[in-house]
């Protein structure tokens, strides 16, 4: 029997934290100002004050060394949730999760686990200063021996993050900050989906449309416009950037011969990239239309006061159907 709780994702993922730490008392909570202040976006809010400051820890300004200590505790058997407080700042810390972390569990040839959660928050539509609204995923999702994941909603950040914590490896959690706030129904009593899955969010015949994180809210909205015009769109929600669960993704293009990526990222080299070039592998003789990809420009982040021109919206996807269909 459901239990719905509406709820913004900010909240859901403080009651996914909350669950955690009840539930295993191996959960750490580490980061700068999540103690006391509850973090920047107030993710940890009264958590400190509920289990205290062994288990809930506000650390020094190093993300370095907040990933190597997690590495440390995760070897002596406890499972550290690091939280990066703005996802400009995860370089610091980068070698350690990319040559430390993601590797260390194949090096000693699968007899150790790494069950470390960084939770990053990522993305713009927040108005902030450089290094504030950055998207770093396709850094990590290249790099073997990490996860990554990103929910979209309150629902999918609930139950994504319990999941995390619970993996015996290492997972990049990429919370999009632009949907801390709106709310979403939070069903407590089950999840519905694997921490690894794609869905279908909305049924279509004539163009898929496929995003991650704060990018499903833009291609409803593109989808409902569509809608309106005539055109049929189907869209889906990636949710995990590594792995990537193809099969709805290539069911959806064999059935509407047209698929339309976006995010926040820049295009080059990115999780799009892949997606791209698996799609057309695996689905060539179905297309009717290049894989089209809409993304954040090839420059470093602007000013605020430019990321909407930045960042893709819904008459970018538009422009993009539009093209799809013209084949």
């Amino acid at each position: 029997m459901s239990e719905l709780q509406s709820m913004p994702m900010a909240k859901a993922l403080n009651a996914g934290l909350r669950k955690a730490l009840a539930d295993d008392p191996k959960v750490l909570l580490m980061g700068e100002d999540i103690g006391p202040l509850g973090g920047v976006f107030r993710v940890t809010e009264g958590l400190q004050a509920e289990f205290g400051k062994q288990r809930v820890m506000d650390t020094p300004l190093a993300e370095s060394g907040i990933v190597g200590t997690a590495i440390g505790l995760a070897l002596a058997g406890y499972r550290p949730v690091c939280e990066i407080q703005f996802d400009g700042f995860i370089y610091p810390g980068f070698d350690q999760i990319t040559s430390q972390l993601a590797k260390l569990t194949n090096r000693h040839d699968g007899t150790i686990t790494m069950p470390v959660v960084i939770r990053v928050p990522y993305g713009g539509h927040i108005g902030a200063v450089e290094h504030h609204q950055e998207s770093p995923e396709a850094y990590f999702a290249h790099t073997a021996g990490l996860r990554s994941v990103s929910p979209s909603t309150p629902h999918d950040a609930y139950w994504m993050i319990q999941e995390a914590i619970a993996s015996n490896d290492p997972v990049m959690f990429f919370e999009p900050k632009s949907r801390y706030w709106p709310k979403g129904d939070v069903d407590l009593s089950e999840s519905g989906r694997p921490l690894h899955s794609s869905r279908v969010v909305r049924e279509g015949t004539e163009v898929t449309l496929l995003g991650h994180g704060a990018m499903l809210s833009v291609l409803l909205q593109a989808a409902e416009i569509a809608a309106a015009e005539g055109t049929s769109i189907e869209v889906i929600d990636l949710r995990s950037i590594s792995p990537i669960d193809y099969d709805p993704i290539l069911a959806s293009v064999r059935k509407t011969g047209r698929l339309v990526l976006a995010q926040e990222a820049p295009g080059f080299v990115s999780v799009g990239s892949e997606i791209a070039a698996t799609v057309t592998e695996k689905a060539f003789y179905s297309l009717e239309a290049p894989v089209i990809r809409v993304a954040g420009f090839d420059t470093p982040f602007p000013p605020a006061k430019l990321e909407t021109v930045y960042l893709p919206d819904a008459d970018r996807v538009l422009d993009a159907v539009d093209r799809a269909l013209a084949y």
